[in-house]
């Protein structure tokens, strides 16, 4: 993406209003995988004039290993699986982007999908289930995502019915598709309640969907079960479970450093919300209040982090959610 495409697309999820409301998901686009929350197409100019169109989504079809690779347009990152028998996405992102990678996908050539896993319930993994469904033999998940999806659907300006998986479970599901073993597995609450690890197993290719944010402030979903302590120790267990020479998918990332890594880059990711809790804690022990805490601009000792102050600097959503945990446990 050059630096252009890249202003234009950041400037424009900052502003719009589903956004602009929404301190939780305040942080814009920083690269094709986006912010890892609802980016909505178009908002009101305010002027009776037309909506302000957001732009044509740069799309890319990155390969990986073994007929697995990864898709990124606007939102969370899709994981693929395209073999000549087999054919499997990991997440949807939105309606245009759905349809993008359905029209694209290398090797498809016209077949129907096998299965679409949803990493979790957010808009900008699920938003475009309606699109895959009509092609696509079955929708999976854990089972919190229908009732959460739901829950985010009637919370929203624009309520719309949600197209929801059809088939969840609540602890691990593995299925073999052609000579590939996808197994996906639950750990605990962390982003939200109901993030799930998709393991490609043949290929080795480990999709985390957003239980990882690389180089980015993440977003954290409490009114959806979500709690920092738990996904630290989350982490941890994914570095533990999965092989170290795995390539790992991640929901975002930054600019820099991308949406494709290994574990260092997911032990960097735990630094952060270990040291996002440490800093927290000793402050409420100091006698700060939750607006004291979260006037910090950009937290120490994580500079690849680092962004602006303002609108699309996510920091005080994550200490404003650090707070909310930790005064109330």
């Amino acid at each position: 993406m050059n630096r252009r495409d890249f202003l234009l697309r950041s400037g424009a999820a900052a502003s719009l209003s589903l956004l602009a409301r929404s301190a939780l998901f305040g942080q814009p686009q920083v690269i094709g995988p986006g912010s890892g929350g609802p980016q909505p197409q178009a908002h009101p100019t305010g002027t009776g004039g037309p909506p302000i169109q957001a732009p044509t989504p740069i799309t890319e079809f990155r390969p990986l290993r073994r007929n697995v690779g990864y898709f990124t347009g606007r939102g969370g990152t899709i994981g693929w699986l395209a073999s000549s028998t087999a054919l499997v996405a990991v997440d949807t992102q939105f309606p245009d982007t759905a349809a993008i990678f359905l029209k694209d996908l290398p090797g498809r050539n016209g077949r129907g999908m096998d299965a679409v896993i949803n990493t979790h319930h957010h808009g900008d993994h699920t938003g475009g289930n309606g699109i895959f469904k009509p092609v696509t033999k079955t929708i999976v998940a854990h089972a919190n995502v229908p009732a959460l999806m739901l829950a985010a659907a009637k919370r929203s300006p624009s309520p719309a019915i949600p197209t929801v998986p059809n088939e969840t479970f609540p602890d691990s599901w593995r299925h073999e598709f052609g000579d590939e073993t996808t197994a996906a597995r639950y750990f605990q609450p962390a982003h939200t309640s109901g993030d799930i690890v998709v393991h490609f197993e043949k290929a080795n290719v480990v999709h985390t969907g957003d239980l990882v944010f690389n180089r980015i402030y993440p977003v954290i979903d409490r009114a959806a079960g979500g709690r920092f302590q738990s996904w630290l120790t989350t982490v941890e267990a994914i570095v533990k479970t999965y092989p170290a020479d795995a390539i790992y998918i991640f929901g975002h990332g930054s600019q820099k450093f991308g949406v494709t890594g290994g574990h260092p880059d997911i032990l960097a990711f735990r630094d952060y919300v270990a040291a996002l809790l440490g800093y927290v804690g000793k402050e409420i022990k100091a006698g700060k209040t939750k607006d004291e805490i979260t006037k910090l601009d950009n937290f120490p000792g994580f500079p690849d982090l680092h962004v602006p102050p303002g609108p699309g600097n996510r920091l005080a959503g994550n200490l404003g959610a650090a707070y909310d945990e930790l005064a109330s446990s």
